[in-house]
Formats: structure tokens, sequence, C-alpha cells
């Protein structure tokens, strides 16, 4: 199991990138509960938990409003399945990463490919 945390987002952006991690690996979370607006002007962090699979169903490109900053947390397999499966539907920029004895954390900017 791994943690997707978004931030930076518009609601549609965040329901694009995690659109994508549903259609690649089963979530915690219902297919219609998708990123809703907060009230007043503080920044919103929108999470989940996705368990990848082995055998992943690649998403074509999907445009994006603006950039995404992503964090992964998890086994470093899962966090591995995780970017891949980000990469194939957005162009990534690996921010940073921190890496312990069971599990890492990797940052990402996700733009639209071009």
């Amino acid at each position: 199991m791994a943690t997707v945390s978004l931030t930076g987002a518009s609601k549609e952006d965040a329901a694009a990138v995690f659109g994508v991690l549903r259609t690649a690996f089963p979530a915690e979370r219902p297919v219609d509960d998708v990123p809703k607006e907060q009230p007043g002007g503080d920044s919103v962090v929108w999470s989940a938990e996705f368990e990848p699979t082995q055998e992943w169903i690649p998403t074509d490109p999907i445009p994006l409003e603006g950039s995404v900053s992503a964090t992964l947390q998890g086994g470093y397999v899962v966090v591995d399945q995780l970017g891949e499966a980000l990469g194939v539907a957005f162009a990534v920029d690996e921010r940073g990463t921190a890496s312990g004895d069971q599990e890492k954390e990797v940052d990402l900017r996700l733009t639209t490919k071009r």
C-alpha cells in the first residue's frame, strides 16, 4: 500500500491524477469519490491510498490545467510502480527523495506531456 498526496492542484487536476492511478491500480476510495473544493483560501492537500499490482493498466497522456505536486510514500517497489504509471500519463520531474529501511518518499512535479 502506498499513499499519494497532491498539493498545488485544482480539483480537476487532482481528479485527473487520481483517475489515472485508479485506472492503473485498485484504490481505497470509490471511483465516484472525486476531490472537492474546500471553503476558505487555505491550501488543500488531497490524498488516497493505492495498492499497486504486478499487472497494471496504462493510460494515455492526460492534460493538466497546471502543475501538480505529488508525494508518493510507501514500499520501494510500490512507489516505483506508482511513479511509472504517472510517467505514462504525465511529464514527471522528480524533486526529491527520502529513503528508509522499508519505504521511501518521492516528491514529484506533474505537468502535461508535450
